[in-house]
């Protein structure tokens, strides 16, 4: 089921807003975010065997650090050539080019059912409500994905500080986050 009008033009306002902020956000301002968030998720992901990751681009958050800092076996996704669902393949290392200006693994491509060996997940997201609603860039690329983490597996998204938000707007579609970093008040478990 589709998002109602009313939802589609809030979060599409939303979005703008965001991404005006990452844009005049200082190199100085994202390098300590990414330090933070870095050593944030390695502390808390020490133990993980298995975790799907992301190569944050320029303005998101990480950018520079992720996946460096993810332990365990690193799964990170491959954007189709076509259609909207997530491939994955394991991190040795290299990153080549990928769709849409994106950085992807180098290595052999896996199923979008891949996902399912993963004990967490760690998502990008524009914002993140309290109650877990993640806010993405609107193509719903990993609101697909996440119907294939496994039943308990831990689902996180990476935001700056003012994108952990109270509310957001939500379709019936969209998939909930269990927990949230952000730079300054490190890793947070969401309702």
């Amino acid at each position: 089921m589709p998002d109602s009008p009313e939802v589609v033009n809030a979060k599409a306002t939303l979005r703008a807003t965001l991404l005006v902020g990452r844009a005049v956000r200082s190199p100085a301002a994202r390098a300590a975010a990414a330090t933070a968030l870095a050593a944030a998720l390695a502390e808390r992901l020490a133990d993980a065997a298995v975790v799907a990751g992301y190569v944050p681009t320029a303005e998101e958050p990480g950018a520079g650090r992720l996946p460096g800092a993810l332990p365990g076996r690193l799964l990170l996704p491959v954007v189709p050539a076509r259609g909207r669902e997530l491939s994955w393949a394991e991190h040795d290392g290299r990153l080549v080019p990928g769709r849409f200006g994106l950085r992807e693994p180098a290595g052999p491509r896996l199923p979008p059912g891949a996902l399912a060996a993963a004990d967490v997940v760690v998502v990008p997201a524009l914002a993140v409500a309290a109650d877990g609603t993640r806010l993405g860039r609107g193509g719903g690329y990993y609101d697909r994905a996440l119907a294939h983490a496994r039943a308990g597996a831990t689902l996180v998204a990476v935001v700056f500080d003012e994108e952990l938000v109270d509310r957001l707007p939500a379709g019936p579609h969209d998939r909930r986050v269990t927990a949230v970093v952000t730079p300054s008040a490190g890793w947070r478990q969401l309702d």
